[in-house]
């Protein structure tokens, strides 16, 4: 299944995210833990779906829940135009879905140097955004898996809607490896698998330098290699190797090949499985007129892919540590 229609669920999630408290940022550790407990009691079809894709993911590489709550456009807040969000700020709807919901799936987790230490982001267009920023809106924010370059990768990016743009043609796009393996040479696949290639990181994480060089590595595919685990970057992966350049070229255009266009509506959820895909999101038009696109976004580690540890807690923050 890759998309999941909730609405006729609606007053059972509404009154689980009534439990929340309402101001979500002055303590989120207990925000979470609340969570949690309201996720233990989601409808019946929505719980088992998420415990399906958690288990074994899906062909396409996301879950798209529909249908969710969410505010009506005139009782929503004007659209952000900076970031953190204030510490104050009443409880969203759809905050309070990925809040439940992603304590179905495991742990939100904030990174240290990204977004000022936020769990919760909000997604909306800057002007002059840097080309590798999610604030970038007039051009195309290219393929990637979501720090692939970091040890402590999310298993999940979520995205929850509560507005669209105003043309709604704005598309997050998904390229999942378990569409485009088959087109995928054996040969390239063999040279792919377990294959370092050096790897730049965002912005956020270069530590302050203007460009630090590739300071990471990272498998294009790993895992098994009869269902490999996918790390692609295509700004930011730089193969020096000719026939890495030649391999990462034929894994780039499988991808496009397979690529699905999501287009998020207000009461939307996507979940992107961070380490089957890579996704990206098409251009579109602001107006800056308070009424622009706003997304919120969190990240979700599992106990899978070594994410985890032990003792840690949704609502933690992490240190960056680039991989080798």
């Amino acid at each position: 299944m890759t998309v999941l229609h909730c609405a006729a669920h609606s007053a059972e999630l509404l009154a689980l995210a009534a439990r929340l408290p309402r101001v979500p940022r002055t303590d989120l550790y207990g925000f979470l833990d609340a969570a949690h407990a309201a996720a233990a009691e989601l409808p019946e079809p929505l719980a088992t779906t998420l415990d399906a894709f958690n288990a074994h993911g899906n062909d396409n590489g996301y879950l798209l829940l529909r249908g969710l709550p969410v505010e009506e456009d005139d009782a929503l807040p004007p659209t952000p135009d900076s970031t953190p969000a204030p510490v104050d700020r009443p409880l969203l709807n759809q905050e309070a879905m990925l809040a439940i919901v992603g304590r179905r799936l495991g742990l939100h987790t904030g990174y240290r140097e990204l977004r000022s230490a936020s769990v919760y982001h909000d997604v909306y267009p800057s002007p002059g955004a840097h080309h590798l920023s999610s604030e970038t809106s007039t051009t195309l924010l290219e393929f990637h898996t979501e720090m692939a370059y970091h040890v402590r990768q999310p298993n999940y990016v979520m995205l929850a809607c509560s507005r669209a743009d105003h043309e709604r043609k704005a598309a997050t796009l998904v390229g999942s490896i378990r569409k485009a393996l088959p087109l995928i040479p054996d040969d390239v696949r063999a040279h792919l698998f377990d294959r370092p290639v050096p790897c730049c990181v965002d912005v956020a994480f270069r530590g302050g330098a203007r460009d630090p060089g590739a300071i990471a590595d990272v498998k294009p595919l790993y895992g098994d290699p009869r269902d490999p685990f996918l790390g692609y970057d295509r700004e930011l992966l730089v193969p020096r190797d000719p026939a890495d350049v030649e391999a990462v070229a034929v894994l780039s255009k499988a991808l496009d090949e397979v690529r699905e266009g999501v287009r998020l509506v207000p009461g939307d959820v996507l979940i992107v499985d961070n380490f089957r895909t890579t996704h990206a999101r098409t251009p579109f038009a602001p107006r800056w007129d308070g009424r622009d696109r706003w997304l919120h976004r969190v990240y979700i580690r599992t106990d899978r892919n070594g994410q985890l540890s032990g003792g840690e807690r949704a609502g933690d923050v992490v240190d960056f540590v680039p991989r080798h």
